[in-house]
């Protein structure tokens, strides 16, 4: 296979030449770590994906492992993560949003980020496409990064942010909570839809992608909790707030952004040490389903606080 590379809206890439169904060499599979590390998100079309292809197709990239959120697993391929709306879980994930009601709406975040070793990427398929709505974004944190001025970047190199799991969206302090309601079977607690719960966990503000080098903006909207005595670095509680306020709207700066609308036969690759991630949501009623595989993180990149 001759493999094409095509620029995608912002960040990441589009593989042309690719077929699935062909066997796939220890050279080409090479050239594909290779573009993953070089673009952070990697998009494949018109694929002839099944379960079994998509379980092989993402052990290129390295070991799987099993999402800790267990009740989500597929029966017959427990490396598959079903990601459904349209049906009987929709009501743990249905809430307002200036008076839509949404399914299935994600914030900004990175897989696993709280448990301090998150999953190094993923790979997403399409199943079922939504007939309205169901995009999934992609942010680039190393090229957010990039374009900081120096002396941001100087202080970031000192700090550290902590990372507070919780269910309830209302409690989360750094995402756009303006015109959000929660629906009325909108969990309390993990324990309510049959998660575990997780400590705190910390990150570096600027973390070092343990493959490539490059530095990457440690700052993600879901779950971000705090800077971590941010004293010793000369900061006031006031101006570390101000800062994370400043870094999260940061992030949100479309030019970081690419958002993939789902046709039949796509297949998204990401590199979790890299990229955050959002879901849009469907309206109520509207049948989507993807299959995700995960690829496992042998790298602890953030400790837990748990005895601390």
């Amino acid at each position: 296979m001759t493999l094409i590379v095509k620029p995608l809206d912002n960040i990441g890439v589009e593989i042309q030449g690719f077929d699935i169904t062909q066997p796939i060499d220890e050279a080409l599979q090479q050239q594909l770590r290779d573009l993953w590390y070089e673009h952070g998100v990697l998009v494949f079309r018109n694929q002839a994906i099944t379960p079994e292809r998509q379980i092989e197709f993402s052990r290129i990239f390295g070991p799987l492992e099993l999402h800790p959120l267990k009740a989500t697993l597929s029966d017959d391929y427990p490396e598959l993560f079903e990601l459904e709306s349209g049906g009987d879980k929709d009501k743990s994930m249905t809430a307002s949003y200036k008076g839509e009601t949404i399914v299935g709406r994600l914030d900004w975040h990175m897989d696993l980020h709280y448990t301090g070793k998150p999953n190094h990427g993923a790979v997403l398929t399409a199943v079922e496409v939504a007939g309205e709505g169901g995009l999934t974004g992609f942010g680039d944190l190393a090229k957010a990064y990039d374009v900081l001025d120096a002396d941001t970047k100087a202080l970031l190199d000192k700090l550290e942010v902590a990372y507070a799991f919780s269910m309830q969206r209302r409690h989360m302090r750094y995402v756009d909570l303006d015109g959000y309601e929660p629906g009325p079977h909108s969990p309390k607690k993990p324990s309510d839809v049959n998660f575990p719960d997780f400590p705190e966990s910390v990150y570096p503000a600027a973390v070092t992608h343990p493959i490539t080098g490059i530095k990457v903006l440690g700052i993600v909207e879901q779950f971000l909790d705090r800077v971590v005595t941010p004293h010793n670095a000369g900061l006031s509680n006031d101006e570390s707030i101000e800062l994370l306020e400043r870094l999260v709207a940061h992030t949100r700066d479309p030019q970081f952004h690419y958002f993939h609308q789902w046709q039949p036969g796509d297949m998204v690759l990401w590199d979790n040490w890299r990229a955050m991630h959002c879901a849009t949501g469907t309206p109520v009623g509207v049948r989507r389903r993807i299959n995700r595989t995960t690829i496992q993180g042998d790298v602890q990149l953030g400790r837990v606080l748990l005895g601390e």
